[in-house]
C-alpha cells in the first residue's frame, strides 16, 4: 500500500516546517556577530573562542551522537508519543544511519571555523551590539546557547534531507520503533501538544493510473408503458345509421350467382305473387250468380 503512495516522509508538513531551517542560520549567525561585537577579544582569544566552540557546539555534538534529536519535535512543541503514526515511528528507526550520523555531526565542525571568523571581525559591528560595552565572560557565555540552537537547526535539516531521500522499499524494510524505544533513543524535547495530520498529496502524484478495463455495458432497462385505455369518441349525431327497413314479402332481394351469363350481378329483382287460374275465377262468378 505505501509504495502506491510514495515516500510517507514528504507527507510529514513537521519535516517541511524543519526546512525552515536553512533561512533561520543566516539569521542566526548575523545574530551571532552581534553578541560577540559586545566586548573585546580578552588576553588569549584563540583560547576563549575554542572553549566557547567546545561548550556550543562539540559537547552537544556527542550528546547528538548518543541522542539523535527527534524528527517530531520543534524543540518547543513535539508530537505525543501516543498520536504517532506507525510511519512516524518507522522514520524514527533511520536516524541510526551511520552516514547521517556523520553529516549531522559535520555541522559541529564548520562551526569552528565560523566562531573563530566573527569573534576576530565583531569589533566592526560594536555600535549596532545587543550587549555593548559587557565583560568578556558575559558574552561568550551568551553566544553559547546560541551555538546550540545553530547546531540543532543544521541537525533537523540534514536528518529532514535524509528522510526525503529514502526510496519507499527502504522505508518499508525498516522496523517501527516502539514508544518506549523511541523515547528512550531520542533526545524529545517540547510540549507534548503538537498534532499535525498527513498531508494529502495529488494522486496523480503518488499513485500510478491502473490501465482502464472496459466495463460490461449494462443492460438498459426501458420504462414500461401501462396499457392506457384509448378515450372513445361518442359518434357524431349525424353519423348515427338508421336501422334498415324489413323486407316485405313481395320483394325479396337476390344475391348474384357465381359464373352466370349475363348483367344480372349485384342488380336486385322483384317477384310478383302468383295469380289465381281463370277457372276459379269463373267458378266465384257462378256462385254469384
Amino acid at each position: 500500500m505505501s509504495t502506491l503512495r510514495g515516500n510517507p516522509a514528504r507527507r510529514e508538513p513537521l519535516l517541511w516546517l524543519q526546512l525552515l531551517g536553512l533561512a533561520v542560520l543566516p539569521l542566526e549567525a548575523v545574530l551571532l556577530v552581534l553578541v560577540l561585537a559586545g566586548a573585546d577579544p580578552g588576553l588569549f582569544p584563540g583560547f576563549e573562542r575554542l572553549l566557547t566552540w567546545a561548550l556550543g557546539a562539540l559537547g552537544p555534538a556527542v550528546l547528538f551522537w548518543r541522542l539523535p534529536p527527534d524528527l517530531w519535535s520543534l524543540l518547543l512543541l513535539q508530537v505525543p508519543m501516543r498520536a504517532r503514526r506507525p510511519d512516524q515511528l518507522r522514520l524514527s528507526a533511520l536516524q541510526t544511519a551511520l552516514p547521517l550520523k556523520l553529516l549531522a555531526c559535520s555541522g559541529a565542525v564548520l562551526l569552528l571555523p565560523l566562531v573563530w571568523w566573527v569573534d576576530a571581525s565583531a569589533g566592526m559591528a560594536w555600535a549596532w551590539s545587543p550587549l555593548a560595552a559587557s565583560p568578556r565572560l558575559v558574552v561568550l557565555l551568551v553566544a553559547v546557547p546560541l551555538l546550540v540552537l545553530m547546531l540543532w537547526q543544521w541537525q533537523q535539516v540534514v536528518q529532514a534531507l535524509w528522510m526525503f531521500s529514502r526510496s519507499t522499499q527502504e522505508i518499508e524494510q525498516t522496523l517501527p520503533l516502539t514508544q518506549v524505544e523511541a523515547a528512550e533513543q531520542r533526545l524529545n524535547l517540547g510540549l507534548p501538544l503538537l498534532l499535525l495530520p498527513a498531508l494529502e498529496l495529488d494522486p496523480a502524484e503518488t499513485k500510478p493510473q491502473a490501465p482502464a478495463t472496459p466495463e460490461p455495458a449494462a443492460a438498459v432497462a426501458e420504462p414500461e408503458v401501462e396499457d392506457q385505455p384509448e378515450p372513445v369518441e361518442d359518434p357524431a349525431p349525424d353519423l348515427v345509421e338508421e336501422p334498415a327497413p324489413e323486407a316485405s314479402p313481395e320483394t325479396i332481394t337476390t344475391a348474384p350467382s357465381v359464373g352466370t351469363a349475363g348483367p344480372i350481378s349485384g342488380v336486385s329483382s322483384t317477384i310478383p305473387p302468383e295469380q289465381e287460374p281463370k277457372e276459379a275465377e269463373s267458378a266465384n262468378l257462378d256462385q254469384q250468380i
